[in-house]
């Protein structure tokens, strides 16, 4: 038995399911019994399987389509959560090594220490002290 309630046209309805055979159904609705006839859904023919086909390939057997190389060592160091810049640690043009405090982070009212990713040198600062910012907006860009 399920009980739903439904509001048409401003009318409040309370529904009772009480049982479903085949394709009759006994319903109450706001404690008038009725026997509800249901269309019998036609049913659907199962939709093919169809498979991708194998990527093409050279006749030496190399892909004909490859990953685009990088061309580019840049990286920016993304925000792991939602929160505020209290303090920016580095400069633009600064070298960073690899785990090294580059900016604190407050969020959930505690201050998250953010860190280099990589070495490299800090080609551009994307935030400002006070700003809040999204999980996943780029930080800082370490070449």
């Amino acid at each position: 038995m399920k009980q739903y309630k439904y509001k048409i046209n401003g009318n409040l309805y309370n529904v009772t399911v009480n049982d479903i055979e085949e394709n009759v159904a006994r319903v109450e609705v706001n404690g008038t019994p009725y026997n509800v006839e249901m269309d019998k859904p036609l049913k659907a023919a199962p939709k093919p399987i169809t498979r991708p086909a194998a990527a093409p390939k050279t006749p030496a057997g190399t892909p004909v389509v490859a990953k685009p190389a990088t061309t580019s060592s840049k990286s920016g160091v993304k925000s792991p959560l939602p929160g505020v810049v209290l303090d920016i640690k580095v400069k633009e043009g600064d070298a960073v090594k690899k785990g090294q405090l580059i900016i604190i982070l407050e969020a959930m009212k505690m201050e998250n220490n953010i860190n280099a990713d990589k070495d490299g040198i800090v080609s551009a600062i994307k935030v400002s002290k006070g700003d809040s910012v999204l999980e996943g907006t780029d930080l800082i860009i370490i070449e």
